[in-house]
């Protein structure tokens, strides 16, 4: 039986700047390129047909580009372990290679099952860093330094012209994978995956787009075309960071892109900064990261599910959190300001404790990332004791940010006719107004679900009120000391907690 190498794609479905795949072809023997469509994570509450859809377009990406060589992915079904100890037992599995996964729990358990699995049969798993995320880092002493080092490493480039690539027979092996149909066709308004594109996209922010971003970031409308829509792509691996942060480096000169540069350059970082975090402190999946905020939302927090499915579905009547999460639903982007107000609103306005809302919206984002989402939406929910707390206002986030009403016009059809200024508060205007711009009586921008500022004022009262407490401050300085660098930290940090832990991926 001959021995083989594997190469397990997960959130890195690309041929380029890839590590795992470049170490497996400096050794002599065959290689598999292999993805594992597990039923854990197709049943997993985070995720939602759009991603298996960008998965598998992924994958037919690199299928074309393997075609000439008359090769392809290996696209099996089933359990991790199960498809492995079945590829194993047809042909000797010498060494695994895959990118660490900063992942949720059930994937960090699979690859612990895996690693005992791994040994077990003298298979060695080779996993490279993701990005510039240390795994069990402790701190975040020369953390900064590490990420430029590794994001200004010179890219190995991948020929894989002489490549001894080989595919398995997944009917053999008893791991055959049907895709779902409705994952074989472009979804309209949403992102479609793949390298090919992710370049493409690259490609059109710096020679067309990108020199309004940082002027524009801030709009639901405008950021849809200034911002660089790359974060899919990232999300799933298409495209490194380190090949996003050179192609940037290689602007850095051109006249006019400046300003826009330095903000995104910043967001790269940022990328990697939160993906630490969730690495760093894994249990924030399913606690607030300052474990002094959950005796405050026991307390505290009303949980009225009516609520909760008019804000997951648009209709909470208040016109701006509507419009953006039904342009969520339909296209699977909006950008990041809307996103914390969408948060905001759930957590801060309706009260709602942000563990009810947290998977909504990873199954509509289309990039959705785990080690992202989770440090943001507790940072946007004012949870962590150590982020400023923002009550963001939608009324005066639409006058700003949607002052000619065009996002909110295009995404809530029952305000089509109601202009500016009363678009923003409907709730305001007149039997006779509201008869005028064809709202139905039961309209439920007429009589929303909650008064915006009451809501406001009472979520100011109580975040404030526990934010001052002493083991809210003693959680706070425990998280300063593993998410912030030394020189960083404030320097009137209270003693820390000595019962506090922090579990990580160690």
């Amino acid at each position: 039986m001959q021995k083989i190498n594997i190469v397990w794609f997960k959130r890195d479905l690309r041929l380029s700047d890839h590590k795992p795949l470049e170490k497996a072809l400096a050794q002599d023997l065959p290689i598999v390129l292999l993805y594992i469509f597990e039923p854990m994570l197709l049943e997993d509450e985070h995720y939602s047909e759009r991603h298996w859809r960008f998965v598998w377009q992924s994958l037919q990406d690199i299928n074309t580009t393997l075609k000439a060589r008359n090769q392809q992915i290996t696209i099996l079904g089933g359990d991790a372990t199960h498809c492995f100890q079945a590829i194993h037992t047809q042909h000797q599995i010498n060494a695994v290679f895959s990118h660490q996964e900063i992942g949720l729990n059930v994937t960090f358990m699979r690859d612990q099952a895996l690693l005992h699995w791994f040994t077990e049969q003298g298979i060695e798993w080779y996993q490279f860093e993701y990005g510039a995320v240390i795994r069990g880092a402790k701190n975040r002493d020369d953390w900064d330094k590490n990420w430029n080092k590794v994001m200004r490493e010179p890219i190995t480039p991948i020929d894989l012209t002489l490549a001894p690539l080989t595919t398995l027979n997944a009917k053999q092996l008893k791991c055959k994978f049907t895709p779902d149909i409705a994952w074989l066709n472009k979804e309209q308004g949403m992102q479609t995956g793949g390298s090919t594109l992710a370049w493409q996209t690259l490609d059109d922010f710096f020679n067309r787009r990108g020199k309004e971003y940082y002027c524009n970031i801030s709009s639901p409308t405008a950021s849809r075309s200034a911002c660089t829509r790359l974060s899919p792509y990232l999300a799933w691996g298409n495209l490194s960071l380190r090949q996003t942060y050179q192609a940037l480096l290689s602007h850095w000169n051109e006249p006019g892109f400046r300003r826009s540069l330095i903000a995104l350059s910043a967001r790269l970082h940022w990328h990697c900064h939160f993906i630490q975090k969730f690495e760093s402190e894994c249990d924030m999946e399913f606690r607030c990261v300052n474990q002094a905020y959950d005796a405050l939302l026991t307390q505290s927090s009303n949980n009225n599910m009516t609520h909760l499915d008019a804000w997951k579905t648009g209709n909470s009547g208040v016109p701006l959190v509507d419009a953006c999460m039904r342009c969520l639903i339909h296209t699977g982007y909006i950008n990041f300001r809307m996103r914390a107000m969408l948060v905001s609103f759930l957590t801060h306005h309706l009260n709602i404790d942000w563990r009810h809302g947290v998977t909504h919206l990873a199954q509509l984002f289309l990039d959705f990332e785990p080690g992202i989402h989770y440090p943001q939406f507790q940072m946007q929910a004012g949870v962590t004791g150590t982020n400023t707390i923002r009550i963001y206002n939608p009324t005066k986030q639409a006058q700003e940010k949607d002052p000619d009403g065009e996002f909110i016009h295009k995404w809530v059809n029952e305000l089509a006719l109601v202009p500016p200024p009363l678009l923003f508060e409907p709730w305001k205007m007149t039997p006779m107004e509201s008869a005028m711009y064809q709202l139905s009586s039961d309209s439920c921008y007429l009589s929303p679900i909650i008064d915006v500022d009451l809501g406001a004022r009472q979520a100011r009262e109580r975040l404030w009120g526990w934010h001052k407490r002493d083991d809210v401050k003693a959680e706070s300085a425990r998280i300063l000391a593993r998410h912030v660098a030394k020189k960083r930290r404030p320097s009137t940090v209270v003693k820390q907690s000595k019962t506090a832990k922090a579990p990580s991926r160690t």
